[in-house]
């Protein structure tokens, strides 16, 4: 298993990856992990650390196409290999590939894994790392032009291989996700569908569409749109314009940051189009959509626009769509003409799927 990982800087993939070789070494998968930037400057000592995009073009093709060789060549010994490396640059020389079509094609790989993840732990772990200059729409255009530049690259070596939007999450939320898209091809893959902003504020709603959410991980792939939350954002930029403030306070990493306002304004058309189009493409990945659909305190359901429209994308993708209705009252027929079929609680679905699909894991119930 060869798989290619991309990922603008500030994703940290270096750890992460490193997590997802300890995790998989657990499991007895040894993965040799090469991270294509330290052998890079391993190569070139002349070089000083941060400084390796300064060098020119030529320089910078040759010294990569030196490494990816090796990588090559090692990857004839060895079962499983992770590349991290980048899709594409963004430097004083301005936009520009970081792979070669030839050497991707011989490496072959087996899989093609974006990693992406918000414009605010992005934000911070540049400033932390790298001292970067860049703005918040430097990051979301960036963060689009990898995602494509990643796909482009597995159409041009090998249309078999298998792409993955894979959002960073907070803290190891995605590691087994990843492991699991590497080396559990028997699992279903499976969007998670939730209200998001229209129960925000509620804790107890929170809490129980977090209980959906960890209990559906616990048998299916899950691609799970609360691992990139940003659409908050403009909502809080305007509220602090409204009461004269020119900053806002938001929590990342475990520090507290202050983001520009009219900046964060700026972005908002973007984020709003980049959710717009990732959450279909993360329901296109996958093989089912899995709705959780909870009940508002006036005995109505909590379904927002966002909700209908995924399920509808998922219709029309001829997914299996399947939604777990809490509140009393019946779902419309919008609801029923859509899905194939209609839980009544997380557990009740839980156990079909391990039915239908046929998992035999240790029992996930009491």
């Amino acid at each position: 298993m060869i798989i290619v990982v991309t990922g603008m800087v500030g994703i940290d993939k270096k750890q992460y990856l490193a997590e997802v070789c300890d995790y998989a070494a657990k499991r007895g998968k040894d993965i040799l992990l090469c991270n294509v930037g330290d052998m890079m400057y391993a190569e070139a000592p002349d070089i000083g650390a941060g400084r390796i995009l300064d060098i020119s073009l030529q320089r910078l093709h040759s010294l990569r196409r030196s490494v990816v060789k090796d990588i090559i060549a090692k990857s004839k010994e060895h079962k499983h290999v992770i590349v991290n490396t980048h899709a594409t640059f963004r430097w004083r020389h301005g936009l520009f590939p970081a792979f070669d079509f030839y050497q991707m094609r011989q490496l072959n790989p087996d899989l093609f894994i974006c990693m992406i993840d918000g414009v605010e732990p992005l934000h911070v772990r540049l400033n932390r790392e790298h001292h970067i200059r860049h703005t918040l729409k430097d990051l979301i255009v960036w963060r689009e032009e990898e995602v494509l530049a990643t796909q482009m690259a597995q159409q041009g070596t090998n249309e078999n291989a298998d792409f993955y939007i894979l959002a960073r999450g907070f803290e190891k939320s995605t590691i087994e996700t990843f492991y699991q898209l590497a080396f559990e091809p028997q699992r279903k893959k499976a969007y998670l569908s939730f209200p998001m902003t229209h129960v925000a504020g509620m804790p107890e709603m929170l809490a129980e569409i977090k209980e959906f959410r960890d209990t559906m991980k616990t048998l299916l792939i899950c691609f799970d749109p609360a691992d990139l939350e940003e659409a908050y954002l403009p909502y809080y930029a305007q509220q602090a314009q409204k009461a004269g403030n020119d900053t806002i306070d938001v929590e990342v990493l475990g520090e507290k940051v202050k983001l520009d306002a009219s900046e964060v304004q700026q972005i908002e058309r973007d984020i709003n189009s980049q959710i717009y189009a990732r959450d279909f493409a993360l329901i296109d990945q996958s093989d089912m959509i899995v709705s959780y659909i909870p009940e508002l305190e006036d005995g109505m359901p909590a379904l927002s626009s966002g909700v209908e429209r995924e399920l509808q994308h998922a219709h029309e993708a001829a997914k299996q769509v399947y939604v777990i209705w809490m509140p009393k009252k019946e779902p419309s027929v919008f609801i029923t003409q859509t899905a194939n079929k209609i839980f009544r609680t997380p557990k009740e679905a839980l156990k079909y799927f391990q039915k239908e699909y046929e998992y035999k894991s240790p029992m996930l119930f009491d």
